[in-house]
């Protein structure tokens, strides 16, 4: 989430979430739930006065919809929506790929499978 501060200086931090905290709530908009952070408040500082941030105390039913768990819902301190007017894909190149600890779980079984069969072998020498 990219912002700028009341100088016109731009700031940008990772905001994210459990697997589907962002959610497609019609055609050309997105919404998300935002939770308390380091306190730092840079970003929902810049924020501050703009009625594009929605605070969750007053929007239980969008807040509901854009929970991606329920034992989440109590923990929202706002809400916010974006209304997608145009977008541009960035260039993959230099973009760290990341992933999830499921699926790096899923590509190491079957070489944690083979230690254990090598590690058996051995221990039966």
């Amino acid at each position: 989430m990219a912002t700028t501060n009341a100088d016109g200086w731009p700031y940008v931090q990772h905001r994210g979430g459990p697997p589907g905290f962002l959610k497609v709530l019609g055609p050309h908009q997105l919404g998300f739930a935002d939770f308390k952070g380091n306190r730092q408040v840079l970003a929902t500082g810049n924020l501050d006065g703009n009625d594009g941030v929605l605070d969750a105390r007053k929007n239980a039913a969008l807040a509901d919809q854009v929970t991606a768990t329920p034992e989440l819902r109590s923990k929202i301190e706002r809400l916010f929506l974006i209304e997608v007017v145009s977008f541009d894909w960035n260039c993959p190149q230099y973009i760290t790929p990341r992933f999830t600890e499921a699926e790096v779980a899923a590509h190491i079984a079957p070489l944690k499978a083979r230690i254990a069969e090598l590690e058996a072998k051995l221990a039966g020498h």
